[in-house]
């Protein structure tokens, strides 16, 4: 197990390690949650919006969003 190590500021911030925000997969403006359990804090990424979930269904009217939504239309165009 590879370990790390950040300094605390007098304001309360860290600077978290490279290797740290890679495993993690977060960037600049992401949000950390920090969850106490029995074993100690457990750090992870706050799960935010995709990023492409609002060009969901442009340019498609009359179709919904889903594979239910995808899969009705496909067999209404192939005349199944």
């Amino acid at each position: 197990m590879k370990v790390e190590e950040a300094k605390l500021t007098s304001k309360g911030q860290i600077t978290i390690p490279r290797e740290v925000r890679r495993i993690l997969g977060v960037h600049t403006g992401d949000r950390l949650l920090f969850e106490q359990d029995g074993n100690g804090i457990r750090v992870r990424p706050v799960k935010r919006k995709s990023a492409f979930s609002k060009y969901r269904a442009i340019g498609n009217p009359g179709i919904g969003s889903g594979r239910k939504s995808i899969t009705a239309w496909l067999r209404a165009l192939r005349g199944e």
